[in-house]
């Protein structure tokens, strides 16, 4: 770190020079204020508490408690580490950190960068203890023949003291001035830990501990940070020149900044090099060598963060880190979660398919615009896991929205950076037929299915809804011709609203909920509580995409639902393993209910199905709902096979955007239905991420259509009433 040492404790660039002789006013003048530390640091080498030190904030009884023990952070400091985040094929996915730097062992470091360091910082490292009384005569006398006090006596093991308080407070800057406080009460503190230290840890550690804490500059902490970030290599493949560099960069990383400050920096670099010279670490042909080298960078920008992920994976690294900073595994409290995040130190190894991520990413892109009044978005799930192999949006990972850039993730629930949600629209009606199943009613359940119906009473899990507006509250179908007697197969083809209302009703608001629970739906995507309304049939509470897509994942894994994985595998740094959350997954309902979602799923992508123009390549078997909100503000298309489900969702960010009479992609819409929409999106995704792989059935049940109704022709002959969609319509 860039040192905040008082004068006469910064690192001393001099190792052996003798001291000058200088006016005998100077010299008493700048050794005077050396005498009170060099009889301090005399006394505590000697094991003995001075009363005196009381007058510093140290008292003589403080002193000595302790003296014996000192913590476990100054040996193994918790060094804050950079994170990487890796997709399922090992790609990285992003580099994440407070501080970056990489921990090295000894032998992982240069011996030319350790050697520079000790040379420019403390040549005498390996000769004295933990203070040097020798440098602090000799700091004297130079101070005193300049008539300055900058000449430094602190050791290296001095510094590396100072530098773990500093790490120590982490972004408390209150606890970072306490650390850095310019009192010899503080120098005594820190000179106690000093000593013992060298008592316990060879010289050799101490010297490995430093170069993994200091700082280099330009946010780069530790030797191998700061020989990625300048010269785009590891520490251990250094020049002599770039060892010297480096190693001048300590002392103040500011001024010498090879970036900003080429020349400072390259005068810096020759100054160690002599150093190097004069202590027999290189020859002078090697200093010579070196110095006659430009400073060669090849400067690498902090990469830091979420913001730096390709391939629209930013939101997914944002779900990561939420999973992380939320779930119990990773400490007890909210604090105890965020500093093991802030630790960093960990390879984070993903569920994140690259290829299926790209599938996403290319079909929420290519059908919708980053300046479209809408916005898309796609998550994908592998049935029978809960793994997320992808999460994409239009809307591009980032600060600007002058640029259309949010970091809000339109894929997730609110508490884990999402926003509100929105409407699934019809796309939640199969949850209504997997508990009308589960109560036991038949595949072919037939009701009148009205063209428009009064919300009928029905039975919540606390007493009786009852439709007490006035005028009554009134759902209606799509179309003014759309009017049953429908069984469920016809009725789920075409997305009949009240068909769907009458089947609540008999099964009870109460069954709906509970089934939606097992499903993963346990609240509203804001996190409000789910609210037992007849329109709960027609999708009217906010939903993410990652929660449909759950869902249908769990129908195509006949009936066994698994909560949603983002994380397969988290080591440390050297390979320790981390324990992660557990995968859990439960069969929630029946293999019959199963085989009539997939067949009655099936029939929507069929035939005059609302999803029938949405056929994968090859004729791949497939099972899906299309959903459209009120007023056309959302747009759904929730589709599946066996080995992968998808939900593609469209409309306003903010949920406000009604999609009539509305440009997409540069074509022009009358209105916009869950087929025309997300169903080419979820088409394209779809196409692309199973290409390739096997061709695998739905496993369906026999359920017979309906025998063809026949109605009275005003004219007396009879006719037969219309059992599909009219040309046109969608949902």
């Amino acid at each position: 770190m860039e040192s905040n040492i008082p004068p006469i404790w910064n690192s001393s660039d001099s190792a052996a020079a003798a001291p000058t002789r200088g006016s005998a006013l100077r010299l008493a003048r700048h050794s005077a204020t050396f005498l009170g530390v060099s009889v301090v640091s005399g006394a505590l080498l000697a094991g003995v508490a001075l009363p005196a030190v009381g007058a510093f904030g140290l008292t003589a009884k403080s002193t000595a408690e302790g003296f014996d023990d000192i913590p476990d952070d100054f040996k193994t400091p918790p060094l804050t580490q950079a994170t990487q985040i890796f997709d399922a094929k090992g790609g990285l996915i992003a580099k994440v950190y407070e501080r970056d730097r990489t921990v090295l062992t000894a032998d992982q470091m240069s011996p030319l960068m350790r050697q520079a360091q000790v040379d420019i910082e403390d040549a005498r490292f390996y000769e004295h203890g933990a203070v040097d009384l020798k440098g602090v005569l000799r700091a004297a006398s130079k101070n005193a023949e300049s008539g300055t006090a900058s000449q430094g006596a602190s050791t290296l093991t001095q510094q590396y003291v100072k530098n773990v308080n500093v790490e120590k407070a982490g972004d408390d800057q209150a606890a970072v001035h306490e650390a850095q406080r310019k009192t010899l009460g503080r120098k005594i503190q820190e000179l106690k830990v000093a000593i013992k230290l060298e008592e316990e840890l060879t010289k050799e550690q101490i010297l490995t501990n430093y170069l993994n804490i200091t700082y280099y500059g330009n946010g780069a902490y530790g030797v191998e940070a700061a020989s990625q970030r300048y010269f785009s290599k590891s520490n251990k493949d250094l020049t002599v020149a770039e060892a010297a560099t480096l190693a001048g960069l300590v002392q103040n990383p500011s001024q010498y900044d090879p970036k900003l400050h080429p020349q400072a920096a390259q005068h810096r670099r020759d100054v160690v090099l002599d150093k190097m010279v004069e202590n027999g670490h290189i020859t002078a042909d090697q200093a010579k060598e070196a110095k006659a080298a430009p400073l060669g960078l090849r400067f690498q920008e902090p990469q830091n963060g979420c913001i730096t992920a390709s391939a629209g994976m930013g939101f997914f690294c944002d779900y990561v880190r939420h999973v992380v900073k939320q779930d119990p595994v990773f400490g007890k409290s909210a604090a105890d979660r965020k500093k093991f995040w802030d630790q960093g130190g960990l390879n984070i190894y993903t569920t994140l398919d690259p290829d299926k991520q790209t599938a996403a990413q290319s079909a929420v892109s290519d059908n919708v615009r980053v300046t479209d009044p809408v916005s898309a978005a796609a998550t994908m799930v592998e049935p029978g896991s809960g793994k997320i192999l992808a999460m994409a949006q239009t809307r591009p990972y980032g600060l600007r929205t002058d640029k259309n850039q949010t970091v809000v993730n339109l894929n997730v629930d609110a508490a884990m950076g999402g926003g509100n949600g929105f409407q699934p629209g019809s796309t939640f009606k199969p949850v209504v037929v997997a508990a009308a199943m589960e109560a036991g009613l038949s595949p072919t359940q037939e009701y009148s299915s009205p063209n428009k119906l009064e919300y009928p009473t029905m039975k919540t899990c606390e007493g009786t809804w009852k439709n007490q507006a006035r005028p009554k509250a009134v759902v209606p179908n799509e179309s003014a011709n759309e009017k049953g007697p429908y069984q469920l197969k016809q009725a789920m083809a075409l997305s009949v609203n009240t068909y769907f209302v009458q089947m609540e009703q008999e099964i009870g608001l109460c069954s709906v909920k509970q089934m939606a629970n097992k499903l993963g739906i346990t609240t509203r995507a804001s996190g409000k509580p789910l609210e037992e309304v007849p329109a709960m049939a027609l999708g009217v509470e906010e939903m993410s995409p990652l929660t449909m897509a759950n869902v249908y994942a769990t129908f195509a894994a006949q009936g066994t639902h698994c909560a949603p994985v983002a994380i397969n595998k988290i080591t440390t740094v050297d390979g320790k393993d981390v324990p992660t959350p557990a995968g859990h997954c439960e069969k929630v309902f029946s293999e019959r209910t199963a085989d009539v979602l997939n067949t009655v799923l099936n029939g929507v992508t069929e035939n005059n199905g609302t999803g029938a123009a949405l056929s994968l390549e090859g004729n791949r078997q497939i099972a899906g709902k299309t959903g459209t909100s009120d007023q056309k503000k959302a747009a759904w298309f929730n589709g599946y096979t066996p080995q992968l489900a998808t939900a593609v969702w469209l409309g306003g960010p903010n949920g406000g955007v009604e999609m009539r009479n509305i440009t997409i992609n540069g074509k022009h819409r009358t209105e916009v239905f869950g087929a025309d929409g997300p169903g080419p999106i979820w088409r394209d995704a779809m196409n692309q991420a199973l290409r390739g792989a096997p061709k695998e059935s739905l496993k369906l049940a026999d359920i017979p259509d309906p025998a063809p109704r026949t109605e009275p022709d005003p004219t007396g002959s009879s006719a037969s009433a219309p059992a599909t969609t009219p040309p046109g319509k969608q949902h």
